[in-house]
């Protein structure tokens, strides 16, 4: 593949990823940085930094809703379920261990 063809398949693969998150919201972000180490705000603060690299205009609000596909104070509203303490035990364990590294 040459750079631009590579470029479509990657863009095509991301707005892929965006769509399966969107069609299971039940998967909680902080499921997602547990098992992944990333999550659906990630992605936003990188599709914002990818855009201010370019000089593009977009504001954080405007990331985020690219992808959660509608406002985030929407989808916590309507997806976000409060985390367990267990989620809470596991990711504060996991941020320790990073900080050991």
């Amino acid at each position: 593949m040459n750079e631009k063809q590579t470029t479509e398949v990657e863009a095509a693969a991301f707005r892929r990823l965006i769509e399966h998150l969107d069609n299971n919201k039940q998967v909680q972000n902080i499921d997602l940085m547990l098992l992944a180490d990333f999550c659906r705000n990630c992605l936003s603060k990188w599709y914002l930094a990818a855009a201010q690299e370019r000089d593009l205009a977009l504001t954080d609000d405007e990331a985020r809703e690219a992808i959660y596909k509608m406002s985030y104070s929407e989808w916590k509203a309507s997806h976000q379920l409060p985390a367990t303490e267990e989620q809470m035990a596991a990711s504060d364990a996991k941020r320790v261990a990073k900080q050991q590294k």
